[in-house]
């Protein structure tokens, strides 16, 4: 019966998955993209929708308020996950393939532009949807008040403030993200990025794409005859909407927000998590502690002059065979099990007789952790290293045990 693995991917398998996803994200068809791209807009923009309804009349603490926020702003980016729609913030990660060489530079900024440019769309859409349902001004237009003054808010920002929040935020973004390619499951899904969108949310942060939804939402608010009376009669005065403005959109919010975005996506996420799993000397921490062209000696060699040759050479192993075809290896173990301990002549005993086949290879590029589960499948103490089909090395356990990895 075929089994399935139900734990976690962990840090090092999550880092190659996020990598093949932006191979994917950037080698995808314009269409494609573009259409993936003005569904996570619009699912965002929902998120939005929901976040400002549900804490439009909220007589709780601000922290309470901010917090169930949230959790409910949640619902874009959780379908953005499961639908596989393309988000610009979350796409930043989309860098460690580039890092890696596995896509080019004019690759990234394609699908990054065609990305921002739909998310927008998608975004849009959205706002006028939800101008046309009649929301804000229902209720005595206190949701329509409350989307005004979110976006009012955004627009008063400085440029440092809102690029400083920007680089906060999608750091929890693309945190949020990347958990999820830890999980096997919708559920481990859904819980990976509920906490840190809520933090995000909670803590007041910029995000460019929720922005796209809730300043135009604002703009148009703000030619609301029902809404801006409704908005003096709750602060005892006309708000001051100087800002609010197209070019406040995106001069006093978008742009930082973007930079900040990229920022925190990018550099604090994407590039940190390529560097500590994905880069060379990481990718092949094996180099490192294997034991490199180990001496190779004939099958019908002595025992006596294989300990010799491991003496000389100052190894505990021999592989027994010829370059490029090793039938087995011999250990000191081996020989003291094999040899001493059945108090043989080991001048007299071939190698071949007492060496441990066949010897299983692994490329060098296999995580330490495969290296520990391959051993302890299949029982055996070495493996033989291998790199672009050459021999290179082996590696025992005691040289995962005299150097350890972590």
């Amino acid at each position: 019966m075929e089994q399935y693995d139900m734990d976690a991917y962990g840090p090092a398998q999550m880092a190659v998955r996020v990598e093949k996803a932006g191979i994917v994200k950037g080698n995808r068809d314009f269409l494609s993209t573009f259409t993936l791209a003005m569904m996570a807009g619009a699912f965002i923009g929902l998120g939005a929708v929901f976040f400002t309804y549900v804490i439009h009349d909220s007589t709780l603490s601000v922290g309470l308020t901010k917090l169930i926020g949230g959790f409910v702003f949640s619902l874009g980016l959780i379908l953005v996950i499961i639908t596989g729609a393309e988000l610009f913030t979350g796409n930043n990660l989309i860098v460690m393939a580039f890092v890696s060489h596995k896509i080019t530079f004019g690759q990234l900024l394609r699908n990054w532009g065609i990305v921002f440019v739909a998310n927008l769309v998608g975004s849009l859409i959205i706002v006028f949807l939800v101008s046309l349902s009649g929301q804000w001004t229902a209720g005595g237009a206190a949701v329509g008040v409350k989307a005004l003054l979110i976006a009012n808010g955004k627009v008063n920002l400085t440029f440092w403030q809102a690029l400083s929040r920007g680089i906060l935020c999608n750091i929890l973004v693309c945190l949020a993200v990347y958990l999820c390619f830890s999980g096997r499951s919708v559920t481990d899904k859904i819980l990976a990025i509920l906490f840190p969108i809520t933090a995000f949310v909670a803590l007041g942060f910029e995000h460019s794409i929720a922005n796209m939804y809730f300043i135009p939402a604002g703009l148009l608010l703000k030619s609301n005859l029902t809404v801006m009376a409704a908005a003096k009669d709750l602060l005892g005065a006309t708000p001051d909407l100087s800002n609010l403005t197209i070019l406040g959109f995106t001069l006093n919010n978008l742009l930082p927000v973007t930079i900040g975005n990229i920022i925190g996506g990018t550099f604090f996420v994407g590039i940190a998590h390529w560097f500590l799993f994905l880069r060379p000397a990481a990718v092949e921490p094996i180099r490192k502690l294997m034991t490199v062209g180990p001496p190779i000696v004939d099958q019908s060699m002595t025992v006596t002059e294989a300990v010799k040759i491991m003496k000389q050479e100052g190894v505990s192993s021999v592989l027994v065979g010829e370059p490029g075809q090793v039938n087995g290896i011999v250990s000191e173990a081996d020989v003291v099990r094999k040899v001493v301990a059945q108090e043989m002549n080991a001048a007299h005993v071939q190698v071949a007789q007492i060496m441990t086949s066949p010897i299983i290879s692994v490329d060098i590029a296999t995580p330490v952790y495969k290296i520990y589960r391959t051993m302890a499948e299949h029982h055996i103490r070495h493996l033989l290293i291998t790199e672009n089909g050459v021999q290179v090395g082996f590696v025992s356990v005691k040289d995962l045990i005299a150097k350890p990895m972590f």
